[in-house]
């Protein structure tokens, strides 16, 4: 190796090239040239250098980042309320000054040292037009919370029942000041938002308690289209996670409750005194686009055992019978021809069961069984059929 004209060289050799970003790399390791000024040359077989030809792809990477600024190499995925769809972006890491520069200095102290603004200081107002638009992180745009997930909870900060996603936010244990609390961050840039509380409304009983400074309105370009399936099938806790598997895959948001009876409002305790003729069951938002609805029947059908009238496993009443619960005349047609094959597939013993009727009203189910497993922090158990 030997110094040229302020370039770092070794037995340079005329070799076809192969063009890459921030460089030029020679067939079999020739050469590559990395920036203005900059070249290493690798004469013949690359693998008589191999040392020299690692620091070089090292060097090609730390040239490719820097090329993006503000933009990190790790990625995440996040769920754009716009399209309804799931993508992958780059994390967004800037530096202090670089946040100063963006950020109101009310800002900075609050979503990047993570302070907390004075109560009754914001308000987070919905412009005109409905509720139909969404809360963004004024640190990177990233869809946070739905207009209509905004609820009165009298503490003097903006307040919600739930996300647009769970990919959008970031959940963390917070010990400081001597308490223990569960810090909530945007999953893209990391800006601090404020925190969650389990004393909020229905469905959810989740209070997500945010910065106002830390939003800003935006109406979606386009609405999300997404269509709704609900399914009975047991236990609506291990029915429910069993569907969270394929979330971020067209699974777009669960909630457990109660329909398909004639009790209104009705509480879990009332259901489960077999009076009200309510199933436990699951609704599900889904983009057909990722996941048909004869994909989330497949899903439905493995999941527990359509031949048991009234009962999965050791759970016994009609509350806990099979049932799909279609939304228009095509999910009916759908799951007519889906019990239909199955029951001509021989694969059962005794008889399909499973009643087909139209979605009613369907009442969300307390906080408290809503994502149960995955609150808990353990394995599902009551879903899968013996």
């Amino acid at each position: 190796m030997h110094s040229r004209a302020g370039k770092v060289c070794v037995g340079a050799e005329s070799l076809p090239t192969h063009t890459f970003p921030g460089g030029t790399w020679g067939a079999g390791g020739a050469y590559l040239l990395v920036g203005e000024g900059w070249d290493l040359e690798l004469a013949g077989n690359m693998l008589k250098y191999p040392v020299l030809a690692l620091a070089a792809i090292v060097v090609w990477i730390a040239m490719s980042d820097a090329k993006e600024p503000g933009k990190s190499r790790e990625t995440v995925r996040i769920y754009d309320a716009a399209t309804g769809q799931v993508e992958t972006v780059s994390r967004i890491v800037k530096t202090d000054d670089e946040w100063k520069a963006l950020l109101t200095p009310e800002q900075y102290q609050i979503m990047r040292l993570k302070g907390t603004e004075r109560a009754f200081s914001g308000t987070c107002s919905i412009p005109g037009g409905g509720k139909s638009g969404v809360y963004q992180c004024v640190g990177c745009g990233t869809d946070l919370f739905k207009y209509g997930t905004k609820f009165e909870s009298g503490t003097g900060w903006p307040s919600f029942y739930e996300p647009v996603s769970e990919l959008n936010v970031r959940l963390e244990d917070d010990t400081s000041y001597g308490t223990s609390r569960t810090e909530v961050l945007c999953a893209r840039c990391g800006a601090h938002l404020g925190h969650v509380f389990d004393d909020g409304p229905a469905p959810t009983g989740k209070r997500y308690c945010m910065n106002a400074v830390a939003l800003k309105p935006a109406e979606p370009a386009k609405p999300a289209r997404d269509e709704k399936a609900t399914f009975a099938a047991g236990c609506f806790w291990g029915v429910e996670s069993a569907f969270r598997q394929y979330f971020g895959r067209g699974v777009i948001s669960t909630r457990v409750g109660y329909t398909g009876g004639h009790t209104e409002n009705p509480t879990y305790e009332d259901v489960c005194s077999h009076g009200t003729g309510h199933a436990e069951a699951v609704e599900i938002a889904y983009d057909p686009k990722k996941i048909s609805y004869e994909g989330l029947l497949g899903i439905f059908w493995s999941i527990h055992d359509p031949t048991t009238p009234n009962r999965q496993g050791p759970d016994v009443g009609s509350n806990y019978r099979s049932a799909i619960f279609y939304h228009s005349p095509e999910q009916k047609r759908l799951a007519e021809e889906s019990k239909k094959r199955l029951e001509e597939s021989g694969r059962l013993a005794n008889p399909v069961v499973t009643e087909i009727t139209e979605a009613g009203e369907f009442w969300p189910a307390e906080g408290y069984h809503q994502q149960y497993f995955e609150k808990k922090g353990i394995e599902p158990t009551c879903h899968l059929p013996s």
